[in-house]
């Protein structure tokens, strides 16, 4: 989704609701508009930022509907397609899925086998899926829920080597794995994005190609900021501050998550409700509101520090 020299940032995209747990278009649609304007190489729609496992089948389509009309030909999408029972069904909806104009259909691994199951079975697994969704470009996304479970170096090469693979987002927290599967794909139309900011800079120098992580829920414009900016000599000392910001941070970012990035973007001035589908979470109490208001003041004060622009909501 960028080109092996450029760094982006791709989104794992909030699902706005209105008080009455219907989706909020109207704040789907500004919200698109913002990651955009922050500069964003990407938009990842129907993942689990979004509450893909709390919306229908029908609501899943309509939201990856509404991002690719917002974007146009703005930037590309991709959306995760692996819901169903069984393998055949997962594939059917990835097809639906890709019929909407998506880039590339997200498979997520923890869905495509039981936890029990050794890594034989998933490998068997991820090639059929690949035999059944015939040329349809895909990706996959370690993501935590229902497991986690990871995509080995050598094993992410050889499904890569097939062609058919050009995106991951990885979740492994590990930097020499994220090293190994870096040099394990090297050479293919391939980009890996890192989930975990601890190491943003780090995974970045190693050669991912870029980050995609909650934390641009909060402020887009900085994860963008930290992509353009990485390697830059004459920002060395901005960028150590930006990445300890993220260090410092991210246990606050994570509590009663994604509510505490709704209220944050509400701060910002977005016309959205904090309301999730979620009962999986922490309860979002005053201490919690508390954090984010002072997060939201620390951020304010980083970009008057380091000279980063609002992106207006």
């Amino acid at each position: 989704m960028t080109t092996k020299s450029a760094k982006g940032f791709i989104p794992v995209m909030l699902t706005p609701f209105k008080n009455n747990g219907d989706i909020d278009f109207y704040g789907l649609a500004k919200l698109t508009e913002l990651y955009i304007e922050s500069g964003a190489a990407g938009l990842f729609a129907n993942c689990l930022s979004s509450e893909m496992f709390e919306l229908s089948e029908t609501e899943r389509i309509q939201v990856i509907e509404e991002v690719i009309k917002i974007s146009g030909d703005k930037i590309p999408v991709v959306a995760t397609g692996t819901f169903g029972t069984d393998l055949q069904q997962h594939a059917d909806f990835i097809k639906k899925v890709y019929a909407t104009g998506v880039k590339a259909v997200i498979g997520i691994t923890g869905l495509l086998a039981p936890e029990k199951e050794n890594n034989q079975v998933f490998e068997a697994n991820i090639f059929k899926l690949l035999d059944l969704t015939e040329n349809i470009p895909m990706g996959f996304y370690e993501c935590p829920v229902p497991y986690k479970r990871l995509i080995s170096p050598e094993l992410l090469g050889r499904i890569v080597a097939t062609g058919r693979v050009t995106y991951h987002k990885d979740t492994c927290l590990d930097i020499n794995q994220i090293k190994a599967k870096i040099e394990a794909t090297n050479g293919h139309d391939f980009g890996l994005y890192d989930a975990y900011m601890a190491h943003a800079v780090t995974s970045l120098k190693a050669g991912c190609a870029g980050l995609s992580c909650i934390q641009g829920n909060f402020f887009p414009e900085l994860v963008v900021w930290l992509c353009d900016n990485y390697d830059n000599e004459q920002l060395k000392d901005e960028v150590n501050i930006v990445q300890k910001f993220f260090i410092d941070n991210m246990d606050v970012m994570h509590n009663a998550y994604p509510t505490v990035s709704k209220y944050y973007l509400k701060k910002r001035g977005m016309d959205i409700t904090t309301f999730t589908r979620r009962n999986d979470i922490s309860v979002f109490n005053s201490k919690i509101e508390s954090d984010i208001d002072a997060l939201h003041d620390r951020y304010n004060l980083l970009c008057d520090e380091i000279g980063i622009k609002h992106v207006s909501v």
